[in-house]
């Protein structure tokens, strides 16, 4: 039976563990059949799956125009989170953009997209140095206030740009990469959402799917998979990073668990507010995956795990030194 959590103080409840879409067609190799990929949604959704994740800059809009299709028949019983923030589209020129008239425009093409009459959580996908946050901020304000959008979510900002946007208008929800082997949100993100009563939302919570223990120093990323460009995807990093899958597989075993599984138990563990997000195309890991809420870590397990990743050194940068830092991903 899946369980539910609360995502910040906005009265946001969704399914404890939440379905990823960017892979579902948008940097992880050749696109699934679409068929298969919405009947997978429509599984998810029967096994207790309510929030769903998604962006306009995935295809660009294709995967928010994957998930309207394979949701619109749950109008009541899904969360479906999207994001703004790059210039993408006609005449768009790739990099940031979070002026309000483009955020208005972004709103109503994916309101179209996903088939809804109200965005259920809209996050800027990377902050814009060149908009006050308190512009963005008061935009998705005035759109709650229209009836467009119900939660603002904000996606890697800096710690006093949250602020700042929180004081304009609540935000909802902290959409960061967070797992066991990038686990830089703990210094400082996560303190302060728990200050302002913010959820967390941890993308990549297995490491792009490194943390199954399924990808070996030999693998290989073809077209449309961006782990060929990243630093921790290389043969040496592949290799090098071993250890820690070694660690996962023997807390598996002891918990009767995959490393997938105990990956995600960790994340679930660290606060009552934290819904990751895991991408799969496959039946089999959307099962696995979901079955990580029964898996207890007790503080005895949470505090071996801290004590041997403490001893092991991560190779590699999670992105490349030529993609800026918030618009890589």
């Amino acid at each position: 039976m899946m369980k539910t959590r609360k995502l910040g103080n906005g009265g946001l409840e969704v399914s404890a563990i939440g379905f990823g879409c960017m892979g579902l067609n948008y940097h992880r190799g050749p696109a699934p059949d679409r068929t298969e990929m919405i009947a997978l949604l429509r599984t998810a959704v029967e096994h207790g799956v309510t929030f769903f994740d998604t962006a306009e800059v995935y295809g660009p809009f294709t995967n928010e125009d994957l998930v309207g299709e394979a949701l619109e028949p749950f109008p009541d019983s899904v969360t479906i989170a999207t994001k703004f923030g790059f210039d993408v589209g006609p005449g768009g020129k790739g990099g940031l953009n979070s002026r309000p008239e483009h955020i208005r425009e972004v709103v109503e093409q994916s309101l179209k997209r996903l088939r809804v009459h109200a965005i259920d959580l809209l996050y800027q996908h990377r902050v814009d140095p060149n908009v006050p946050i308190e512009e963005v901020a008061g935009t998705v304000k005035a759109l709650i206030a229209e009836g467009k959008v119900k939660h603002f979510g904000m996606s890697e900002p800096a710690v006093e740009t949250l602020r700042r946007a929180h004081a304009v208008q609540p935000v909802t929800a902290v959409e960061s990469e967070y797992s066991l082997w990038w686990r830089e949100p703990e210094k400082d993100v996560l303190p302060t959402c728990e200050e302002l009563g913010i959820g967390f939302v941890p993308y990549s919570p297995l490491g792009r799917g490194y943390l199954t223990g399924k990808i070996r120093e030999t693998a290989t990323f073809g077209e449309n998979d961006n782990r060929s460009e990243l630093p921790r995807f290389t043969p040496e990093a592949l290799k090098s990073n071993r250890p820690v899958i070694d660690l996962l597989e023997e807390m598996g075993r002891q918990k009767g668990a995959t490393p997938a599984q105990i990956a995600l138990a960790w994340l679930l563990a660290q606060k009552p507010w934290i819904v990751p997000i895991p991408g799969t195309t496959k039946l089999p890991r959307l099962e696995e995956n979901i079955a990580a809420i029964q898996v207890e870590l007790t503080p005895e397990d949470l505090g071996h795990v801290d004590t041997a990743f403490s001893a092991l050194t991560i190779l590699g940068d999670r992105y490349p030194k030529a993609v800026a830092e918030q618009t890589g991903r």
